[in-house]
């Protein structure tokens, strides 16, 4: 009877089990993955878009929600306020919200967890500083990004000098892309751009980079992270998302996206990786209130 009775036990906890699991699965799908994109060079690939939302999605169990705005302010904006579980943004709203953010995860190009910021002009012109670069019109991509705005702004900051007054004129293109597109096209003489940008785009789209040679690159910096809300950090949602990131590599669904945006895999890196942007900011903010 003892037997019996274990046995029947089993029985129906195996019952009990079997009629909760799709419960958890439904449950957990009904609570999807918000995952923000900034305005990089490759948001209108539908094919990427497509193979990131279904490797994420295979690789977490969650139905994943791309969210994708016009400026990197309004993808920020979100994020600290935990309205996305997790974004791909840049290294310099990571600094200025070193607080309130956790990386999750960096991706890798070239072996390396960094990249450089680009000056660049129009073939046309001789310029072979930021020197030569003065009275032009420049194109900057996004007043929140470190390579397309921060690390020229630092430069001219080194020399007590703005953007506004060292240059003819400047806009914002808000896009790698179209800033390089600017400078092609000539509605801009000079850029300051992401070089990783710069340099896919010389394999994946040459025509448009031909138009445009590289003035100068700065120090090596960090790579723009996967981050997450400080207060979301030890959430599920995140713990699946890091997971999936970090095994991207090892999927084939994973490693075509990878391909797509010619990087290597993903890996974990430290805060002080975004050190080289600090600085940068540091020496913005050492100009005089009345020229920031």
């Amino acid at each position: 009877m003892a037997i019996q009775g274990t046995l029947s036990r089993r029985a129906l906890l195996g019952s009990v089990t079997a009629a909760v699991l799709p419960l958890v699965r439904n449950a957990k799908a009904a609570e999807p993955l918000r995952f923000g994109l900034t305005p990089v060079f490759l948001v209108s690939d539908l094919a990427l878009l497509a193979g990131l939302q279904r490797y994420l999605e295979a690789a977490t169990g969650r139905g994943v929600q791309l969210v994708m705005r016009r400026t990197y302010q309004e993808i920020t904006a979100l994020l600290v306020s935990r309205q996305l579980d997790a974004a791909w943004i840049c290294g310099y709203p990571f600094v200025a919200y070193r607080n309130d953010l956790s990386l999750v995860a960096v991706p890798l190009w070239k072996g390396q967890a960094l990249y450089q910021s680009y000056l660049i002009a129009h073939r046309s012109h001789p310029a072979r500083g930021l020197g030569d670069l003065r009275d032009t019109i420049h194109a900057f991509s996004d007043p929140d990004s470190n390579s397309g705005f921060l690390v020229t702004r630092a430069a001219l900051a080194a020399q007590g000098e703005v953007p506004g007054d060292f240059f003819k004129r400047t806009f914002f293109t808000y896009g790698h892309r179209n800033v390089i597109r600017a400078v092609a096209t000539g509605l801009a003489t000079s850029g300051s751009v992401d070089g990783y940008v710069y340099e896919v785009l010389r394999e994946v789209e040459p025509s448009l980079v031909e138009a445009a040679h590289v003035v100068a690159r700065s120090e090596w910096l960090g790579f723009p992270p996967i981050a997450c809300a400080a207060r979301s950090e030890k959430t599920e949602k995140v713990a699946e998302l890091r997971r999936a990131l970090l095994g991207m590599h090892g999927d084939p669904t994973g490693r075509e996206v990878l391909s797509m945006l010619k990087l290597d895999k993903f890996g974990e890196a430290e805060a002080g990786l975004y050190d080289g942007i600090a600085r940068r900011m540091l020496e913005v903010s050492r100009l005089p209130q009345e020229k920031r």
